[in-house]
């Protein structure tokens, strides 16, 4: 009953504030295909560069690689709670702005089965969708804007078939939808709004393995995941007014099953780590974008647009002084970086960021809790030519807390 209790406060509040995850992005490159995409990273994991590969232990839920599941801490009942704020500066032709937002970033729960068996469940971002922006054109003015994004509300098992080697799966059911839109005012007012819904299924598999070394006091541990590519259902479509004939027409309804995509995605990691106490670990993502169908709509988005390649590569560390010592000790220190090179092409101009992270964990007197604090600078810009230049200064807040649930119920 216990078990039961959880998972339906999970999802209930999940249903309830699936929007507010996909809602938290600022920025004019989103407009293109499925918005800016998100990685399954938690607080801590940001902290760290946006590692997660090859990342394990029982007090965290590693949503980026479903073998770490296994993993579990016996008595636990774990769960993860974040808040994402970003502060925006960018720069376009000498013009500067500035825009703030944030909000739920995601809610995850994870626990153990039964020996060597873990389970995990949650909503998380898969892409957002933000931006308001305009100028005066001849004759009147234009303003384009865009909401929305498609979240993963999934499920998860990690399982350990043999000693030091576990695998896992992740099942994800992928809703939402995006908006965006240009408002037109001269001597005629309209407006054109491009529409995408997406209700679909995703799968992720996960494995890692891990190595003893220096006699049992360090642990070496290799992970990689891999998510197929797949033809998404939903659908997509255009809406046009034109206040001269006070008409709105639907233009270019198009089911996506097999006219939208996405690539299959690979991703890989290592990690090391000395005596329990400090971590370190490097990962490498690669998605084949340039491969995936996206049919454009006439009149709204341009014929020749093209996607290219996904690769991230992030390095990050944790350390930990001493978990049973003082409160100090207890304290978890976090650093990290990344370079991303994105999937969106303007005009033959990849967009691409890097930044920099750095976090605390806090635990809290009981044990039981651990607020997870992290700080992030993201730079993004296009190359060959820089057309809109961000930075972003990025706070992170996660709330980890575990119950002691299967412990309950066996002294009662």
């Amino acid at each position: 009953m216990k078990l039961f209790r959880n998972i339906t406060l999970l999802l209930a509040v999940t249903l309830g504030w699936g929007t507010a995850t996909a809602q938290t992005v600022t920025t004019p490159y989103s407009k293109m295909g499925y918005g800016m995409l998100t990685d399954n990273v938690s607080s801590i994991q940001r902290s760290m560069g946006g590692v997660g590969y090859a990342m394990k232990g029982g007090r965290i839920i590693n949503a980026m690689n479903p073998a770490s599941y296994a993993d579990v801490d016996s008595l636990t009942f774990l769960w993860d709670v974040g808040v994402d704020l970003t502060n925006l500066w960018s720069k376009e032709n000498g013009n500067t702005g500035y825009n703030f937002s944030g909000g739920l970033d995601y809610l995850t729960g994870h626990f153990r089965i039964t020996k060597g068996l873990g389970a995990a469940f949650g909503l998380l971002p898969y892409s957002s969708v933000g931006y308001s922006y305009g100028g005066d054109i001849d004759g009147g003015s234009e303003m384009r804007s865009g909401n929305g994004g498609f979240n993963q509300l999934f499920l998860g098992v990690g399982y350990q078939p043999v000693k030091h080697l576990n695998v896992g799966l992740n099942f994800a059911y992928l809703f939402g939808t995006t908006s965006n839109t240009t408002l037109i005012t001269s001597s005629s007012a309209g407006y054109f709004t491009r529409n995408m819904r997406i209700r679909d299924w995703n799968a992720q598999f996960g494995v890692q393995y891990s190595l003893p070394m220096m006699k049992g006091r360090d642990l070496l541990t290799v992970g990689a995941t891999f998510q197929p590519k797949k033809s998404f259902h939903g659908e997509a479509w255009g809406t046009s007014f034109d206040s001269q004939d006070n008409d709105v027409d639907t233009i270019g309804f198009t089911k996506m099953k097999g006219n939208y995509e996405q690539p299959a995605s690979i991703g890989m990691g290592l990690s090391y780590n000395i005596n329990r106490k400090l971590t370190i670990e490097a990962d490498y993502t690669y998605q084949k974008w340039s491969e995936a169908k996206y049919q454009p709509i006439i009149g709204f988005e341009s014929q020749s647009m093209k996607f290219d390649d996904r690769w991230k590569i992030a390095a990050g560390l944790q350390y930990t002084p001493n978990k049973r010592g003082s409160y100090f000790g207890a304290m978890s220190f976090r650093a990290g970086a990344f370079y991303n090179h994105d999937y969106m092409n303007y005009n033959g101009n990849n967009v691409r960021d890097y930044g920099a992270s750095l976090g605390v964990g806090l635990p809290a007197p009981s044990g039981k809790t651990t607020v997870n604090l992290g700080l992030e600078w993201r730079h993004r810009t296009t190359s060959p030519i820089q057309l809109i230049t961000e930075n972003y200064f990025n706070i992170t807040l996660g709330v980890n807390f575990n119950e002691l649930w299967f412990w309950k119920s066996r002294i009662r």
